[in-house]
């Protein structure tokens, strides 16, 4: 009987997916950018059911987030395995802005994917979305754009080969350039592959947006010259623009354990269709972010891969034959209770460990202490998760009792420091109580939709309960103080505004590569780390 993966296979903000096969496990590796721990691995047996097993870059020895900045830290990371243990390439992207983009790429290896994982070896600077190569020969190379800083000149220079030397742990000898790419242009993401005869380059073009492809390029020499596969992209939404799937590209290949089998992962987008795209885009926005779907290759006579039903995708795609049996796909819903000492592995935090701002007591909940605004680069207290539907409920309960104005806490949903909304409590002086605010950061305009009169003035010394409806292109805020009677509190909000397309479209130079979160957060401008307990956080597809 024939299984199906239904993509996305990973809901919610997961670009740049690295595939990778050790005996009959498959593991994926994602993108996590400023979110910090950095890198989601996620596993399989079936290619349908995934499961996040681990979140490695856990440590500031290895990740340091500390001001990058929005979209920058962790891009594109490769996941491979040699020589009896699992290797990480990755990215920590310091600037976006200057011609000298800084985009150090770095290594670490462990003998399990639970770790533990070396300290990092610096490896190169010059671009960005590398991956490793270990040839047949035993021979390991790295792979990866290159970035050219000369405005006279494409920033996107090609694709480079540099051996890596495990003994000395850094790249030597010459580096080579292997491709420049197609007409289309902006040539990323490179995978290689020695399948048979030829060495494989799969690759990314034509940007993160609509026009975003894979392509492939072959040679039967590892340093070339590539020739393009002749009947063009290998993946691409961009001629079929009412297809669920968009912005399918950046792709990396497999064969199942009994060779007979093939198959790519990719990332790809889910619009949402606003009332005004007429104005906007056909396509609509994708406030959740680019996710992962799984595509099915064959190979034709000629020895060149192709998408089973066609180069934009499907979202149905026959599951390899000699996979586990799939499981009812799990739901994204979940609930945690602080007070019992609860977490999830659905958490992350903006740049920092949780360690260093926040703590689960048994019996109180989740402590966290007040540091930054939501829109600092630096030492923000924020534990979020990702939006992983366009129908969703989430509440927190929260115990705070600031004394100013400048405490505050309570839930945000959350794009980047220039796009985000958020319910809090905090105080009025004039009126000497504890009030519920809410703000609203739209494109680094910064506006308090309750105004002077619309706040709520709260009791004193009691919790109170927080928030988020989401529903198809809009969300609001409510507030409870007994967990049942609920008020719905200010506008609503455009849900698209929290997407990479809102920023492509609205305003830059800025990137746009993330997607959208909620959760808590807690801030204190005054020094004095007033601490915010919540005592639960409960997420609710609809």
């Amino acid at each position: 009987m024939t299984q199906y993966i239904t993509n996305p296979v990973l809901h919610g903000f997961n670009p740049d997916p690295s595939i990778l096969r050790v005996g009959k496990d498959y593991y994926l590796a994602t993108s996590t950018f400023q979110w910090f721990p950095g890198v989601s691995i996620y596993h399989s047996t079936n290619l349908i059911n995934w499961e996040n097993v681990c979140r490695p870059l856990d440590s500031t020895k290895l990740l340091n987030l500390q001001g990058v900045p929005d979209s920058g830290g962790v891009w594109a990371p490769d996941l491979s395995y040699h020589d009896g243990k699992f290797w990480i390439v990755y990215s920590n992207v310091k600037s976006l802005r200057a011609a000298f983009k800084d985009t150090p790429n770095f290594l670490t290896t462990a003998p399990s994917i639970e770790g533990p994982w070396s300290d990092p070896f610096f490896l190169n600077a010059n671009g960005f979305d590398a991956s490793m190569f270990h040839d047949q020969d035993g021979k390991h190379y790295l792979v990866n754009m290159v970035w050219d800083y000369r405005n006279y000149k494409h920033s996107f220079f090609g694709i480079q080969l540099r051996e890596y030397s495990p003994e000395e742990k850094k790249l030597v000898g010459p580096a080579h350039l292997l491709w420049k790419g197609t007409k289309d242009g902006l040539v990323e993401g490179p995978h290689l592959y020695h399948i048979g005869d030829y060495y494989y380059l799969f690759c990314a073009e034509g940007g993160t947006h609509w026009a975003h492809e894979e392509v492939v390029a072959r040679s039967k020499s590892l340093l070339g010259p590539y020739e393009m596969q002749p009947d063009g992209p290998l993946l691409s939404d961009l001629n079929a623009a009412r297809n669920p799937l968009q912005k399918s590209g950046h792709a990396s290949l497999i064969d199942t354990p009994d060779h007979k089998e093939w198959y790519i992962a990719h990332l790809t987008a889910r619009p949402q269709h606003h009332p005004t795209d007429s104005v906007i885009d056909p396509r609509g926005w994708c406030s959740l972010g680019r996710e992962t779907a799984i595509q099915k290759i064959e190979w034709d006579d000629q020895h060149w891969p192709h998408v089973v039903n066609g180069m934009q995708g499907s979202v149905k795609v026959a599951a390899p034959q000699s996979g586990t049996p799939a499981k009812p796909i799990a739901t994204n819903s979940e609930r945690v209770d602080f007070v019992h000492g609860e977490t999830s592995q659905n958490f992350q935090t903006l740049r920092t460990p949780l360690a260093t701002f926040a703590k689960i007591e048994n019996g109180q909940g989740l402590i966290m202490q007040g540091r930054c605004a939501p829109s600092s680069l630096f030492d923000v207290s924020l534990l979020a998760r990702r939006w992983q539907s366009y129908h969703f409920v989430s509440t927190t309960k929260l115990a705070f009792n600031p004394h100013t104005f400048q405490q505050l806490a309570g839930m945000i949903n959350y794009y980047d420091s220039k796009d985000y909304t958020g319910i809090y409590v905090s105080y009025d002086e004039d009126q000497e109580k504890r009030i519920l605010e809410i703000i609203n950061c739209d494109a680094e305009n910064y506006s308090f939709p309750l105004g002077s009169a619309g706040r709520v003035v709260l009791p004193d010394d009691t919790d109170v309960y927080l928030r988020t409806i989401q529903d198809d292109v809009e969300y609001h805020y409510a507030y409870s103080l007994d967990g049942t009677t609920w008020q719905n509190l200010g506008p609503n909000f455009d849900s698209l505004k929290l997407s990479d397309d809102y920023i492509f479209d609205h305003y830059g130079p800025h990137a746009y590569f993330t997607g959208s979160f909620t959760g808590m957060f807690a801030a204190d401008l005054t020094g004095s780390k007033l601490p915010a307990t919540f005592k639960l956080f409960d997420y609710q597809e609809q």
